[in-house]
């Protein structure tokens, strides 16, 4: 997709087919020269725009920026963006509105790290520790969380796409910022040709700057593999190989690597018309890593050949080699990266590094006040819904013989409409063992302990939500005392065992204990699996016991009653058992 190059050379190809020999787009659409004179036609939304052909062409022409040039020409005369490509807009729509966009520069700032879309979503932790090693070097490093716009550029969305990065290459010249260290090469590609005055530079290259240091013990054989915008970045890709191998790591090379690497099968976009263009891709990386490891230096590529081949970010290998390896690595994915960017948002928000603060759209930030705001009008929200709950007769809903009459005639919506229910009540600290007792009665020992232990799990899932992502202040103050001071330290230790011995011994309070996890550092869906593993003895004992209560009402001691009785006996006496052997 270069832009060095003018896009209308095209018509000096001499049809060698170099390039179609190297790639799929071309081979189905023909050569350049016969796309250029119109005697083919193709969809140039189907090309990766990855410059592999112009790469490979003996007499210099740019196939890919011919293509660039064709997809803004096919948009104006459309009028309009494809469809097709509304996911990816409306993920960068998300990237630069105010909400998950961050500028924060110290006192006497002429340097900023700007981590990109994808890492902040994907590798917070990364991010984080990505500054705070920059720091040590640069002590008043700037951080910039905010989009490149590379998407829209690609799409042909011109107008856009330069009002947009304009507004971030413009605030950030005013304020006296003349560097930006990019993590992300999409980054890197737009900096370099749009920044005007802004020197660009990459984290690779400023770690490999420092003094060497190894920090793996295991020895192994990797590839790398260069994103196809780096294909003529040589400095950035002598520095990602200097970094692996400072890991003690032997670098080999595939045959595509380098100025003639290949494209993930995202370039573009070409994966929303195109979506088998992943797999393709993958496959062929795969292929040619032959069983060795494949370090890269874009998160996106990251994703894609994660299927077909171990595959290892440089900075997740740079900051836990050992992990990283292994194979340990936690990657968030969608939905989840959007809210990690909202955490490290607030993060570096709190972490008073910064005299200067600000959202897109020239919101100036001097304070934690507005966060601080958020957080009490979200509060607000919850205990007035409570409330207004309560006051309805909401927590009649509660008792088994009020739900009865709200399900029926709903056979088919009555599971859902009670799973929500359930999964309500401990966001609203309201009582859940009704709701166990209802599920029996209503659904009978089998069914009712699935809908049970499905709306328990939800509730518990969504209430570490809100106290991880958005009510932390409000949970932190309600959690006091010695148990609580040693919560965290536990489940640091112990992770998911902690969850699990909480849930299988009721020693705390549920609805509470809930929130309280989403303070620790144990991962959501470690979090999760516990909660719906551990939940599920007392909701069986319960609601097999409860199954029973109807029966028994007619003077008739089922299998049930007698089951359940043993069930509740065991889980009762669980506390006791485990005091004493905390105590031995």
């Amino acid at each position: 997709m270069g832009t060095g190059r003018a896009a209308g050379n095209v018509h000096a190809c001499t049809g060698c087919n170099l390039c179609v020999k190297e790639c799929d787009f071309l081979q189905r659409s023909g050569n350049p020269r016969q796309l250029a004179d119109g005697l083919r036609e193709c969809d140039p939304f189907h090309c990766t725009l990855c410059g592999l052909c112009t790469a490979v062409c003996p007499v210099g022409i740019d196939p890919a920026a011919f293509f660039l040039e064709r997809r803004r020409e096919v948009r104006q005369t459309r009028g309009g963006d494809d469809p097709r490509h509304a996911p990816l807009i409306a993920y960068e729509r998300k990237g630069t509105s105010p909400a998950f966009t961050f500028y924060g520069l110290p006192e006497q700032c002429d340097t900023v790290l700007f981590p990109g879309c994808a890492l902040p979503g994907s590798r917070p932790g990364v991010v984080w520790g990505v500054y705070e090693e920059l720091k040590r070097t640069v002590p008043q490093l700037g951080i910039v969380l905010d989009c490149c716009l590379k998407p829209s550029h690609s799409l042909g969305r011109t107008g856009h796409f330069q009002a947009s990065f304009g507004e971030i290459k413009d605030y950030l010249l005013e304020r006296g910022i003349r560097k930006v260290l990019v993590a992300c090469p999409n980054c890197q590609r737009i900096f370099s040709e749009y920044g005007g005055n802004l020197t660009v530079e990459t984290v690779y290259e400023a770690f490999a700057a420092q003094p060497a240091t190894s920090h793996c013990s295991r020895a192994a054989s990797v590839v790398v593999h260069d994103p196809c915008v780096s294909r003529r970045m040589e400095p950035v890709q002598d520095a990602v190989r200097e970094l692996a191998s400072r890991q003690g790591l032997q670098v080999e090379e595939m045959r595509h690597a380098g100025r003639k690497t290949q494209c993930c099968g995202r370039g573009g976009g070409v994966n929303f018309v195109r979506p088998d263009t992943l797999a393709q891709a993958a496959a062929s990386r795969a292929e040619e890593a032959a069983g060795r490891p494949i370090v890269t230096y874009c998160a996106a590529c990251a994703e894609s050949y994660r299927s077909k081949a171990a595959t290892i970010h440089l900075l997740d290998l740079w900051l836990k080699p050992e992990e990283a390896l292994a194979g340990k690595i936690k990657v968030s994915r969608a939905p989840f990266t959007y809210l990690n960017r909202l955490a490290l948002k607030r993060k570096f928000r709190r972490s008073g590094k910064f005299a200067i603060m600000r959202e897109r759209g020239g919101k100036e930030l001097t304070s934690d006040t507005t966060g601080r705001l958020k957080a009490a009008t979200i509060l607000l929200l919850v205990a007035t819904a409570a409330a207004l709950f309560r006051l309805a007769g909401g927590s009649h809903l509660c008792d088994p013989a009020a739900l009865e009459l709200m399900l029926q005639g709903h056979e088919i919506l009555g599971p859902v409409l009670f799973i929500l229910l359930y999964g309500i009540t401990p966001v609203l600290f309201l009582p859940g063992l009704p709701m166990a007792i209802a599920a029996g009665l209503l659904f009978g020992p089998v069914w009712g302990v699935v809908y049970a232990i499905t709306g328990a799990t939800l509730g518990a899932s969504a209430s570490f939500l809100v106290a991880r992502y958005l009510a932390r202040d409000w949970v932190e103050a309600k959690l006091t005392g010695e148990m609580w001071k040693n919560l965290d330290q536990k489940v640091g230790e112990q992770g998911w065992k902690i969850v699990a011995v909480t849930r299988l011994v009721p020693l705390f309070p549920f609805n509470l204990l809930n929130y309280a996890f989403g303070l620790t550092r144990i991962p959501f869906w470690h979090y999760v699996a516990a909660s719906f593993l551990f939940m599920l003895p007392a909701c069986i004992a319960f609601i097999v016991f409860s199954s029973s209560l109807p029966a028994l009402l007619k003077g008739k001691a089922s299998p049930s009653l007698v089951i359940g009785t043993v069930l509740i006996s065991a889980v009762m006496l669980l506390p006791s058992w485990y005091r004493k052997k905390a105590a031995s």
